[in-house]
């Protein structure tokens, strides 16, 4: 990397509470699942902890509640690194949670319960973020009020700095929101309900020319495609048996931010963000699957320059 950037998340933070199974329930139904975790998420929290795992000086603003998850999150946080901008805890709402349940395949299906991460206001934006005077990337997400993100990128207008929008979970965005994003990272179904239509060539070319910024579409096992030009650049994901497809994209979008944010080129900073989401696929859990900086150098340097890994 050129650089060591400073990147400033504004988002979430939740307590994800994993639920394995051979199956998943039906309506009206119980049935016996194998394992249960509780670990670290929340969409912000999770780009901010892989960033900040690859050598990055993180600034991550949210709000908990005054109760365990809260104080779990803190200390948690605090242990991978991150600068904290959380605030007093907030007695009359629950921290942030995040039921999920995770198929044998890896597949997982979320109900996110925001809490604390809806009192995230324009106000708390600029107060949390008055002593900062720059930034290389300013990253959000749709787990905190849209009037939230929009000022937090229009610090990161004013610093010089790359705002990065991930659009999750899936809405509708607003015009100001859009138009300040200068990258757009949004997985399939994000895609399809931004633009009408799934992510193919064709499609992925004219949503990007209605766009102010750049358009990152993430495409899972098949790794993520981007408009270069007048055509599509495909970068292929990592092939790994993966175990647990839980904060693949996050891990995603905190090693893109990383490497822009570092000054590199976009095609070696999509190549980046593979590998980081590729391999958290490998262990279960969120931020505990998340692959160490190490990790991540070695598995770049194994592959070929169309992207393929060597073992």
């Amino acid at each position: 990397m050129n650089r060591t950037p400073r990147i400033v998340v504004v988002g979430s933070t939740m307590m994800d509470l994993v639920a394995y199974a051979p199956v998943l329930p039906g309506p009206g139904q119980t049935l016996r699942g194998t394992e249960f975790q509780l670990g670290f998420g929340g969409k912000g929290a999770n780009q901010a902890v892989m960033a900040a795992g690859l050598g990055a000086e993180v600034v991550f603003v949210n709000r908990v509640g005054d109760d365990f998850f809260g104080e779990l999150t803190r200390k948690h946080l605090a242990e991978q690194g991150v600068s904290l901008r959380l605030g007093d805890p907030i007695p009359t709402i629950s921290t942030g949670v995040a039921p999920i349940w995770v198929e044998p395949s890896g597949t997982n299906r979320i109900i996110i319960i925001p809490g604390a991460n809806e009192a995230v206001t324009p106000d708390v934006v600029r107060s949390e973020l008055a002593d900062i005077d720059g930034a290389d990337c300013v990253v959000c997400q749709l787990e905190i009020p849209q009037d939230a993100v929009a000022e937090a990128f229009k610090l990161g207008r004013r610093w010089g700095a790359v705002n990065i929008l991930n659009p999750a979970p899936a809405a509708a965005l607003r015009a100001d929101v859009l138009e300040l994003a200068d990258w757009l990272v949004p997985n399939e179904n994000e895609f399809e309900l931004l633009f009408g239509a799934p992510p193919e060539n064709a499609e992925i070319l004219r949503a990007d020319s209605g766009l102010q910024g750049r358009l990152l579409v993430t495409l899972g096992e098949l790794g993520a495609a981007f408009p270069s030009k007048e055509a599509v650049r495909h970068v292929p994901a990592v092939a790994v048996k993966a175990v647990d497809t839980t904060g693949a994209g996050d891990a995603f979008l905190g090693g893109f931010s990383y490497a822009i944010g570092a000054g590199e080129e976009v095609e070696q900073a999509v190549k980046m963000a593979t590998v980081c989401g590729s391999l958290s696929t490998q262990r279960p859990g969120t931020q505990a699957s998340f692959p160490t900086a190490e990790e991540v150098q070695l598995r770049m340097s194994s592959q070929d320059p169309h992207g393929r890994s060597h073992p």
